[in-house]
């Protein structure tokens, strides 16, 4: 069976360029049901995350997140849904949890 371009196989290439290690990933239930609501799934966000797309970051922030990536610390992406919702995307300084969430989850 060819699975060549399965979800399955999307998933394992984006894990193969992360930048950093994201721990458990746990997510809102206004995240699921912001992702849900626009038809979209969270593997797409956190591999833009994993791969350090920043997504509606400022300069400043972008900056912020690309010293994190080396220094350790915490690790914030925002993105629009494609029903324009803002989603968040957090990842702890010690790498072992991160988070979808919308901001008034914050």
């Amino acid at each position: 069976m060819n699975t060549t371009g399965s979800n399955a196989d999307a998933v394992a290439r984006a894990e193969n360029q992360a930048r950093f290690p994201v721990g458990q990933i746990v997510a809102t239930p206004a995240a699921l049901a912001g992702l849900a609501g626009a038809g979209q799934g969270a593997d797409e966000f956190l591999n833009r995350h994993r791969q350090g797309d920043w997504g509606e970051l400022g300069a400043e922030d972008r900056a912020a997140n690309d010293h994190a990536v080396a220094s350790g610390e915490r690790l914030l992406s925002a993105y629009r849904l494609k029903d324009q919702t803002k989603i968040w995307i957090i990842t702890e300084a010690d790498r072992s949890c991160t988070t979808l969430l919308l901001p008034d989850d914050y």
